[in-house]
């Protein structure tokens, strides 16, 4: 059945279906009898894989990545479709349209989407709000929400500290954990951040404030999978260095040379942008084993690229990650993601 509605979805453009898609789903799940449908339709509902990581409980290892819910305004709807842990932003500190539009594309014979959206979001203020609002009235949610943080495009990278720190302590006490993201390919000069010590610094600033809480969050580091060898060790060395809670690998490539003939002459016409889905599958598990091995499994590893059945998930797993993202998966799969992957995992443990 999706199948049907996805041909017919993937004749619009893809941004529009996204908005389309969501808040069908809201006034779908506004209505009683229509929540009770679809969670018990799409829910997984077993217990058996619940798994505490970072010192947080999570219902399932199955999450939503960022970019998806960007100003956390579908957390109830994507608790209804039992995701167990959603990943909100890329927040920045002051709201910012992003790149020109398009910036979102297919490539179905890949199975796999490029996208240039520049951090596009409604600013830390206005997100701030809306999960105040969501924990106000979801005290008996099993939902794990992640912050993912990045700087505005105007900020120089001398100065994209400040970005990080000011998210961090406004979501500070309405997230569960956070993701510092200085590798999106889609704003100017970010990934040089991803230096080690310009990362030095950003997380000595929130380490810094983390310390100061009544109860710190654990931070996360979201990596690209273009990083060379010795990059990666630089990773590694920081991660030991600076006590961070996790990593996050992979965010999307810039590498077109896994693309299929067909594929390469759209992206050839689309031009810049990161590519996902699974084309990047192979590098994601690669990179993820390669961290897992390098930290002797001591760094807990949430993994996304080209995750799209069970069987994925459990390569990833078996690689080494703790829990697993989905995005491009979803868009391509439908609905019952999280129940065919959780429903595998749990047949195969």
């Amino acid at each position: 059945m999706y199948t049907l509605i996805r041909n017919l979805l993937f004749k619009a453009p893809p941004e529009k279906v996204h908005y389309f898609s969501m808040n069908s789903l809201k006034i779908a799940t506004s209505l009683g009898l229509g929540d009770t449908l679809i969670r018990n339709a799409f829910q997984y509902k077993g217990k058996d894989l619940e798994k505490t990581v970072m010192g947080i409980q999570f219902k399932n290892p199955v999450g939503l990545g960022a970019g998806f819910d960007k100003n956390a305004a579908y957390l109830h709807e994507l608790e209804a479709l039992g995701f167990g842990f959603v990943e909100i932003g890329t927040v920045t500190p002051k709201a910012q349209a992003g790149n020109d539009l398009p910036r979102l594309f297919r490539l179905p014979a890949d199975q796999a989407l490029i996208n240039r959206m520049g951090f596009n979001n409604e600013g830390v203020a206005a997100i701030k709000k809306r999960l105040v609002n969501w924990n106000s009235r979801g005290k008996n949610s099993e939902l794990i929400v992640g912050g993912n943080i990045g700087k505005n495009k105007v900020t120089p990278n001398e100065e994209a500290w400040k970005d990080y720190t000011i998210c961090f302590k406004e979501l500070h006490n309405e997230v569960d954990y956070f993701v510092v993201n200085v590798s999106s390919p889609n704003t100017p000069g970010l990934r040089e951040l991803q230096e080690k010590d310009a990362l030095r610094k950003i997380f000595g600033e929130l380490q810094s404030l983390n310390a100061g809480e009544k109860v710190p969050k654990p931070i996360l580091l979201k990596i690209a999978p273009d990083l060379t060898q010795p990059q990666l060790d630089d990773i590694v060395d920081l991660s030991m260095e600076m006590q961070l809670s996790g990593l996050v690998a992979t965010n999307t490539t810039l590498d077109r040379t896994n693309l299929s003939a067909i594929s390469a002459a759209l992206s050839n016409e689309i031009g810049m942008g990161g590519l996902s889905g699974k084309p990047v599958k192979e590098k994601s598990t690669q990179i993820v084993r390669y961290l897992s091995e390098q930290t002797s499994g001591t760094i807990p590893i949430i993994a996304s690229g080209g995750i799209f059945t069970g069987e994925d998930a459990m390569e990833k797993l078996k690689a080494g990650a703790s829990l697993i993202q989905v995005w491009t998966g979803f868009v391509y799969e439908g609905p019952s993601i999280v129940k065919n992957i959780c429903t595998y995992l749990s047949k195969n443990k």
